[in-house]
């Protein structure tokens, strides 16, 4: 990929809604993501390029969550509004230049952090049914096509850096981490909804299920005492929960319906995760506690080789997320043109 992707990226438009995106917000990735496509020099080796006829991969850099802040409607609650914007844009680049029309949009790829993502782009249909779009809401029952769509993890940066303590020296070993497992977070859709029915305040010493999290503690910590991370769906499947398991070192559970993970084209979850149905929240303390330690172990250590891949540089490095997130849409472009 390092020597023959390239991706170029469409000019048009201007901020805030072209360009630019959340860098410190729980959809960071879609800010980030732009940044440092966008921040790649002429100088620098790297997969971006200036000129549209040697590009693999052609970009729209809009952010879903840029459109919604500045011409959502609340009043009525219409996604007519963000559809009809990102229309326009690809009008004005299928007018300006030959690339849509080669492929009926196929080459072309866009980046939504948001959950709106799916809903908005599902309105679009050439972009629907041809395009790549990599999605934190990466829901087979609400439209996702593994085929051609892309998995991104959702990621949360308070301040447009990755948390210090999760990443500036080696974290507690398994005999260390006293917490069965941990979870805190809000009441959010149906998958919690039996979690805190089950597990809320129930056993705080061993396995402390929060709704929201005590003031005064840090979250981090307790991510970092937990053999397991609770990760279950929201009101939609991802959850940046994933991506902190993974840098506390913490191996995650998945509880998630219709979910397809991000990066599963080349990473084996298996190997790092576990998967709990959500028939299975009621017996979830004493499934984990029957987990061997060394299989703890093994899952453990199968986090610390896929971490590196669910890690935001400042500066993007090769294997990282930025990086993963290209070679999936790499993958894609391959598939295309073996059609």
């Amino acid at each position: 990929m390092e020597k023959r992707f390239k991706v170029y990226v469409y000019e048009e438009g201007e901020p805030p809604i072209v360009h630019r995106g959340p860098c410190k917000d729980i959809y960071s990735i879609e800010g980030r993501f732009i940044e440092q496509l966008e921040m790649l020099q002429p100088r620098q080796a790297g997969v971006r390029t200036w000129d549209p006829n040697l590009a693999n991969a052609y970009f729209l850099p809009i952010s879903v969550l840029d459109m919604r802040k500045y011409i959502y409607e609340r009043h009525p609650h219409s996604y007519g509004p963000l559809i009809r914007t990102f229309e326009d844009y690809i009008q004005v680049v299928k007018r300006k230049h030959p690339f849509w029309n080669r492929t009926g949009g196929a080459d072309h790829f866009m980046l939504a952090g948001h959950d709106w993502g799916p809903y908005i782009t599902r309105e679009i249909p050439e972009l629907y049914s041809n395009s790549i779009r990599a999605l934190s809401n990466a829901n087979t029952s609400e439209g996702f096509i593994p085929s051609k769509d892309v998995s991104v993890p959702g990621i949360n940066l308070y301040d447009e850096s990755m948390p210090v303590q999760l990443t500036a020296g080696p974290l507690p070993s398994l005999g260390n981490r006293t917490l069965l497992a941990f979870f805190a977070g809000g009441r959010h859709g149906r998958v919690r909804e039996i979690l805190f029915e089950h597990w809320k305040d129930r056993d705080l010493q061993l396995f402390p299920v929060y709704e929201y999290f005590p003031k005064g503690l840090d979250y981090y910590s307790f991510m970092m005492r937990s053999r397991f991370c609770l990760c279950p769906s929201g009101f939609e499947v991802s959850s940046p929960r994933i991506a902190e398991a993974i840098w506390a070192e913490c191996v995650p559970v998945i509880i998630s319906e219709g979910y397809v993970l991000p990066f599963s084209d080349v990473l084996q979850w298996n190997e790092f995760s576990i998967s709990i149905s959500v028939a299975d929240i009621p017996n979830l303390k004493d499934l984990l506690a029957a987990i061997p330690e060394e299989k703890i172990e093994r899952l453990r250590e199968g986090v610390k080789a896929v971490k590196r891949h669910f890690v935001l540089n400042q500066q993007p490095i090769r294997f990282d997320m930025f990086n993963m997130i290209l070679h999936s849409v790499w993958l894609r472009i391959l598939n295309l043109n073996l059609r």
